[in-house]
């Protein structure tokens, strides 16, 4: 049987091949965030691969859709669609978007794209399962420089009103967006008071750690009446030395070369 750390080298590599096959993508994103996604997909959530519209599953939103090359990944390997596909990312007609597409890809719960939706998407799956009678949880998946958004806020206070302890809102906490440090760009801190101040649990955890993750999870699962939010401290690009904590990696592709030395260091032959 397969380590959640043996699956997680397994996607980072998948990541890397994906977006230099495609000639475009978002690496550093998508690396930063692998464990985070591991965790849901293959010890916390309850999915059927062979049933992805299962009504009782849980949900999964990456509202940082850009970072999608991670969930494909992370489906694949999970049995949702054949893991030879991954090779297609971003191509015409092909099932894997640049952005997550729920009428595309089997298992991707909710469209995502624009930043700052996620939540909002969260929200109303959460109240929906309550309304339902459902066990189902909900995962949303945001980046640091993402909660500059407004939509976040009012999500998060509209969460906190219904007692929405069903949601579940996780921070990928590398410090890096676009064009530079989350702190220089718009400061978001204190970022763990703030999710405190709308009502909301307040996890904070290692976002490369197994047992800090499905801790925090299992956490989660027990505090009632309100949702919860963790605090994922991760490093951007995590796992290729020349990626980590370079904001260059947010939206460029690596070279012949730069793949095989990414994929070297992860333990792959490419």
């Amino acid at each position: 049987m397969k380590t959640l750390e043996s699956i997680a080298r397994e996607i980072r590599c998948d990541i890397v091949k994906m977006v230099h096959e495609a000639g475009s993508g978002h690496p550093g994103a998508a690396l930063s965030c692998v464990e985070i996604v591991t965790a849901l997909y293959f010890n916390v959530m309850r999915i059927d691969p062979a049933n992805p519209r299962w009504p009782e599953r849980d949900r999964f939103i990456l509202s940082k859709g850009h970072a999608c090359p991670v969930q494909y990944a992370a489906l694949a390997r999970r049995g949702f669609f054949p893991v030879e596909e991954l090779s297609t990312l971003r191509r015409i007609n092909s099932k894997l978007q640049g952005h997550p597409d729920m009428n595309k890809t089997p298992g991707v719960d909710m469209t995502a794209g624009s930043l700052g939706n996620g939540l909002s998407c969260g929200v109303g799956m959460a109240i929906a399962a309550k309304m339902d009678g459902l066990p189902s949880r909900i995962y949303v998946l945001l980046g640091d420089g993402e909660v500059q958004e407004g939509a976040v806020w009012e999500a998060a206070m509209a969460a906190a009103h219904y007692k929405l302890d069903n949601l579940v809102a996780i921070v990928d906490s590398n410090g890096l967006q676009l064009d530079g440090f989350v702190c220089d760009v718009m400061d978001i801190e204190p970022l763990a008071d703030k999710w405190r101040s709308f009502r909301w649990n307040v996890i904070n955890c290692d976002g490369h750690d197994f047992e800090e993750l499905i801790g925090a999870f299992r956490s989660a699962e027990q505090c009632k009446g309100r949702p919860t939010a963790i605090i994922a401290d991760t490093t951007k690009g995590k796992g290729v030395s020349f990626m980590e904590n370079q904001c260059d990696w947010h939206g460029r592709w690596p070279t012949e070369e730069e793949t095989s030395k990414a994929l070297n260091e992860l333990g792959s032959a490419a």
